[in-house]
């Protein structure tokens, strides 16, 4: 009887286990907004957030689940960047090549870049890297 309730409990617990992973789709819970919530109260600079649209990516892939321009006002007039939460990492890493090799290939074309997660921040090139680490840190601690 003993032996009996044991095997049933295993049973169930792999099929609980079993259920968890098919609904868990790995997919972020984050959301853009939530992201530029974390910036505010980390007192970095993130104004009048706009979806993005094609006409904003060129010719930059536009897999992104969602995605926002921010401005950062201390950059200049219509500075800032990009923040993008995605449903497939191999998505995220393709954009994330696509603004970092921009980058190698003219220094005009330079921007900062962090990903982590389904998470990524593309930032204007002319940040000091010790602003930008400050954003790509609250990424880091979502």
């Amino acid at each position: 009887m003993l032996l009996l309730k044991k095997v049933g409990f295993l049973i169930s617990l792999v099929f609980i286990v079993g259920l968890l992973a098919a609904c868990s789709s790995g997919e972020s819970t984050v959301k853009v907004d939530d992201v530029i919530t974390k910036f505010k109260e980390a007192g970095l600079e993130a104004e009048n957030a706009t979806e993005i649209t094609k006409d904003d990516m060129g010719m930059g892939p536009m897999r992104f689940e969602e995605g926002k321009r921010i401005l950062v006002p201390s950059l200049g007039e219509d500075n800032g960047g990009r923040l993008f939460v995605f449903k497939d990492k191999s998505d995220l890493d393709e954009l994330k090549s696509y603004y970092d090799e921009m980058g190698k290939s003219s220094a005009m074309l330079f921007s900062h870049t962090h990903a982590n997660d389904h998470v990524l921040i593309q930032m204007n090139g002319d940040m000091e890297q010790a602003e930008f680490d400050k954003y790509a840190k609250v990424i880091d601690e979502l």
